[in-house]
């Protein structure tokens, strides 16, 4: 029994220091985006040094492997609120048995209240967030370090040579094991996601001073108490605290779950920005919650998804220790393809020796899918409830951006090149087959291709016969990167007639805004006064008969997707009362 106790210590131990410490703390979290972390931002920029190559088959699994891990994360964000909060709550079966019937119905409150909380931001409970969470730290780690005093022997633990000979001697039974071990380890894909809103010295100097000498102390607390009292395996957590203290405990756990469970949820509000602004999901509603932070904000479709997925899964499992069977897979997943994607950028990044990023990542590998292997034998129990959400993010993005590649391909199709318009416009064509009217006015047109006259200008021709003084051709280019700086956001391209092309760069963690793009080009010579500008928007009806290389179901679920996206009027910012729709059926 002891030699079991400081062997899964011994494990837990060296997870912490291996997969957090220095995978994630020291190496991973060199590989930002501009100071932005998380799957995306880091396929972003290294999707930065694959743009000559836009169709080998290396970006497109490069691609496949981030939007995988990306995909991964919603699964665990509807998986770790869930298990967090009951586990916090669970500890009234410790305290009070007579108490148990309570824990589901107050854990689906707190996570009720816990979601429709988001929409107020998290400015203000952002606040307490720092002292409660030093609070709960220091009074974890103390209770820890109460009990080593009382068993020292339990230090022995930090000897790595018990994590390996409890391997030796138990085999299967101990790879089983770190299905459950893994549950120390699993924020740091969360950390990493969340680095931009933080900065790298601060998470690491709080994870040094504070977050694992606390975490360590407890564990070892935890084991020097099963060593005394062996009945005390059942919750050792919770009985390390005094009986007195033991209310307290719960709900300081309880405000310490929430406050983790907040910073999963912001992530993946994070994830749907950069997902919408990279072009693998549609439009949805973006709220900025606070003027001074932009990394604030507030997505109500993925909050009402996460929160009904986590009340479902909470009613459906009724148990942590049921929970943890769906628990693990999905960041696990997601752990191996970051260092994947990390061994990508060192080599063409950093410049790094394939033998210096191949030793590094094959090390964190090899533990990456040791315990995403260990948790795949929890499949039938509920594992497949991540993977399954996985699985449907998985296609809902690709089908976006298969079925935006395709339309964009149908429009390039269907227009004309700028100068052959410019050219049938002018006087000095004797072959034109008209003149359209010039009336007073400003009118922009929307298009994805910034390099012929779009195909909603066309129809506005061919339909209206007439064209506004001013004419703008507006592109709203993604770039790779979190923020374009506002002196850079806006390049201007004059041409005769009164046309003029406007290319507007946001990043993936900025929300485009087409009034403040219209300011930024007045400035440069660009006519668009707010009260004499109209904005033409093309809206395409497609039809999945054509011929295009998709299946039918999918060019259905794209459809779907096209029809509940968000209106570009409200997406972009643009003045509804000043928007005109013009639409195109297209079989595709």
């Amino acid at each position: 029994m002891p030699t079991n106790v400081y062997g899964v210590l011994s494990l837990i131990v060296w997870s912490l220091i291996i997969i957090v410490s220095i995978k994630y703390i020291i190496f991973i979290m060199r590989a930002d985006n501009n100071g932005e972390g998380g799957i995306l931002a880091l396929l972003a920029l290294i999707l930065q040094k694959q743009r000559r190559d836009a169709d080998s088959l290396r970006r497109k699994a490069i691609i496949a492997l981030g939007l995988i891990g990306a995909a991964l994360l919603y699964g665990d964000g509807v998986i770790t609120p869930a298990i967090s909060v009951l586990s916090a709550v669970e500890g009234l079966e410790v305290v009070a048995p007579q108490s148990q019937y309570l824990v589901i119905p107050l854990t689906v409150g707190i996570l009720a209240v816990l979601f429709f909380y988001q929409r107020h931001g998290t400015a203000k409970v952002g606040r307490i967030f720092g002292p409660v969470m030093v609070i709960w730290f220091l009074v974890i780690g103390a209770l820890g370090l109460r009990e080593i005093l009382l068993a020292p022997q339990i230090l022995a633990a930090a000897n790595p040579w018990y994590g390996l000979r409890f391997f030796m001697h138990h085999g299967r039974a101990a790879f089983v094991l770190l299905g459950a071990v893994v549950l120390a380890v699993t924020g740091a894909e969360a950390l990493y996601a969340d680095m931009g809103h933080f900065g790298k010295r601060p998470i690491r100097l709080a994870w040094f001073m504070l977050v694992l000498p606390a975490l360590l102390a407890n564990y070892f607390g935890q084991g020097g108490l099963i060593l005394r009292e062996p009945a005390s395996a059942v919750n050792p957590f919770y009985l390390l605290a005094p009986s007195a203290l033991q209310y307290p405990l719960i709900g300081l756990a309880t405000i310490a779950t929430i406050i983790a469970s907040q910073a999963l949820i912001s992530g993946a509000f994070s994830l749907t920005q950069q997902s919408v602004q990279l072009g693998y999901s549609p439009r949805v509603q973006i709220i900025h919650t606070s003027h001074q932070e932009t990394g604030q904000i507030f997505v109500p479709e993925v909050n009402r998804a996460l929160g009904l997925g986590c009340i479902l899964v909470v009613l459906a499992f009724r148990s942590s220790s049921a929970l943890a069977a769906a628990y693990g897979i999905a960041v696990t997943g997601t752990m191996a393809i970051t260092t994947i994607l990390f061994y990508i950028l060192a080599r063409t990044h950093w410049q790094w020796s394939i033998w210096r990023a191949g030793a590094l990542s094959a090390f964190f590998l090899i533990i990456d899918l040791a315990f995403f292997s260990a948790n795949m034998l929890k499949i039938v129990q509920g594992g497949w409830v991540p993977l399954a959400i996985a699985l449907g993010i998985f296609i809902l993005m690709t089908t976006w951006q298969r079925g935006r590649m395709i339309v964009r391909s149908l429009l390039v199709d269907a227009s004309i090149p700028l100068e052959t318009l410019l050219k049938d416009l002018g006087d000095e064509n004797p072959d034109r087959r008209f003149k359209p009217a010039r009336v007073p006015g400003t009118a922009v047109f929307l298009t994805s291709e910034s390099k012929d006259a779009p195909l909603v200008l066309l129809h506005h021709l061919k339909h209206n016969k007439v064209l506004h003084e001013n004419v703008i051709l507006l592109s709203i280019i993604a770039a790779q990167v979190p923020e374009v700086p506002i002196t850079e956001r806006v390049e201007v391209t004059t041409f005769p007639h009164n046309f003029g092309r406007i290319k507007a760069k946001y990043g993936f963690m900025q929300t485009p805004n087409v009034p403040e793009i219209l300011s930024l080009a007045t400035e440069r010579g660009i006519i668009a006064k707010p009260a004499e500008t109209t904005y033409y928007l093309g809206r395409e009806n497609l039809i999945p008969t054509g011929t295009k290389p998709l299946a039918r179901w999918r060019k259905r679920l794209f459809i779907f997707m096209q029809r509940n996206a968000r209106p570009a009027t409200e997406f972009f910012g643009i003045p509804p009362n000043r928007v005109v729709e013009l639409g195109a059926q297209m079989e595709f």
